[in-house]
């Protein structure tokens, strides 16, 4: 663990733009072999205004990440936060509560209340709006959103006390997690779901991006599944009554434009439906 922990504390930029580039090419790869859903669509045509968005992503964790930096260095140096107030404990434990509560603020948290508030909904509708969910859709996140998450994340930091070991672990088994459940893979729905046991399983993500309510308002969470069966935001059904899309935004040609999808938040709310 410690060599683990001493390789993400000073992880180069090329290493985690290969995690980044190697994760998507891998997923697309694997799209092609093993697809959950047959989409009918220009696969790269449909891929751009995503990896627009990706790049975006990139862009402003990177012009940010002096902040990250520099938190999680404080709250090291000043034995700040949750991890740092318990009891002396073994490195793996003090590594794997440190991701998992980063995992709650950064992400669960975050997502929860991007559906919750309205304003905040009306820009993270730019992930939702996706009709084919592939692993591209992962980082379909409008700018304004990488803010938002950005934002989470290091008050996450701040409250944890992750050193920045941990913050690079924590967005490394992120990045590859997000491609894994947005992915168009066909998986076993018994693996499927042993694996949704501790983490988010492709189907349970899956079932957060169906166009209606209550589905769209379940399974936030990232990496570990958790949070939703604790806080009682799980729920299931059949992959095959999955329906991608938002219910209130139903214009296809619209949601794959990059000039629409970058107006998207500036649209007055318009109120779901519930099945």
């Amino acid at each position: 663990m410690e060599t683990l922990l001493n390789y993400f504390e000073a992880i180069p930029s090329t290493h985690r733009s290969a995690l980044l580039i190697g994760g998507i090419t891998l997923f697309w790869i694997l799209e092609g072999m093993l697809p959950l859903f047959n989409f009918k669509y220009k696969k790269w045509r449909h891929a751009l205004p995503n990896l627009f968005f990706t790049l975006t992503t990139v862009i402003i964790n990177f012009a940010l990440a002096g902040l990250l930096i520099f938190t999680s260095f404080w709250v090291k140096e000043n034995n700040f936060g949750i991890i740092n107030w318990l009891p002396e404990m073994p490195l793996w434990l003090y590594a794997l509560l440190g991701v998992l509560l980063l995992d709650f603020f950064g992400a669960y948290l975050a997502h929860y209340v991007e559906h919750k508030v309205k304003p905040l909904w009306m820009v993270h509708l730019v992930h939702h709006s996706d009709h084919n969910v592939d692993t591209t859709t992962a980082n379909r996140h409008h700018p304004i959103e990488s803010i938002i998450r950005f934002a989470f994340t290091l008050a996450g930091v701040f409250i944890v006390g992750a050193p920045i070991a941990i913050v690079f672990l924590y967005q490394s088994m992120s990045l590859v997690a997000t491609q894994f459940t947005h992915a168009n893979i066909k998986m076993s729905k018994r693996v499927d779901k042993l694996i949704s046991y501790v983490f988010i399983s492709p189907d349970m993500h899956k079932i957060h991006h169906h166009y209606k309510l209550p589905y769209t308002d379940s399974n936030y969470g990232n990496i570990f599944s958790i949070w939703d069966r604790l806080f009682g935001t799980y729920m299931y059904m059949n992959r095959e009554n999955i329906v991608y899309g938002v219910d209130t935004f139903p214009n296809e040609k619209e949601n794959g434009s990059l000039i629409h999808l970058l107006k998207q938040p500036f649209h007055k709310y318009r109120k779901p439906t519930i099945d």
